[in-house]
């Protein structure tokens, strides 16, 4: 049995990744700023054999709060095997690009709070010798693209942040997993048209489950968005700047 804490829980990924581990007969700590969905999703992973489910609710833009909430985490589990961070929005990019402030609301809601709340979480995984990290970043921090580079900006500084929390925490038995989906099928992004490359959340979250088990650095997921991005990032520079991406 792991014993394993989700923040942004009532994220799609977030939630198909939690049955999954509940059908499994984990026992997990979930985190979100909705308590009323907490509750309903607590009450469906009871029934689907989790061995236990307990809640807290998290602005996660509230920095003082995070030791709090993390603090009742870990009484309540006595220990945590894996942490998977997966809360977030969709910016609107031409929103952002109108206002600084939004920019830097979305920013911070994205990139800065996950380093807030990573840092304190390194720490304690550090200290306790084991586990591991899973971080929901994506593809769009691989290449600034002018559809959205707002989002991929910060899921940029994730990504590297990650790269270099993994180095650090690698030697102390933890591992560091970076999760990078490409279009996903949300309710986020319920107004974009999908077509062959978009993915169901199920589909990301058993992938997200292999790559912990496995030990994974880095997932693309699904597989297929590894080399799409390899071939993205080669593009030269004068040749991207006139795609419409």
């Amino acid at each position: 049995m792991r014993k394993i804490l989700i923040i942004g829980a009532t994220s799609a990924i977030a939630e198909a990744t939690a049955r999954l581990f509940a059908a499994r007969g984990d026992a997990l700590f979930l985190v979100a700023r909705d308590a009323t969905r907490l509750e309903a999703i607590r009450a469906d992973l009871v029934t689907r054999g989790a061995h236990a489910v307990e809640c807290a609710t998290l602005d996660i833009n509230h920095l003082g709060t995070h030791a709090f909430v993390l603090e009742r985490a870990w009484s309540a589990l006595g220990r945590i095997d894996t942490v998977l961070v997966a809360h977030g929005t969709l910016p609107d990019q031409i929103a952002c690009q109108a206002s600084p402030e939004a920019a830097l609301r979305e920013f911070a809601t994205n990139a800065t709070s996950t380093i807030a709340l990573l840092t304190p979480i390194a720490n304690r995984m550090e200290s306790q010798g084991h586990g591991t990290i899973a971080v929901i970043s994506s593809v769009a921090g691989d290449r600034g693209r002018a559809s959205n580079y707002l989002y991929g900006a910060a899921k940029t500084a994730v990504s590297a942040f990650l790269s270099g929390l993994r180095q650090r925490l690698s030697r102390h038995g933890v591992n560091v997993l970076t999760i990078k989906p490409g279009f996903v099928d949300t309710p986020m992004t319920r107004d974009f048209r999908k077509g062959a490359l978009w993915a169901q959340p199920g589909q990301v979250a058993r992938g997200i489950v292999r790559a912990i088990d496995a030990g994974r650095s880095v997932a693309y997921l699904p597989w297929f968005w590894s080399p799409i991005m390899r071939v993205i990032k080669l593009i030269p520079e004068f040749i991207f700047k006139r795609l419409k991406l």
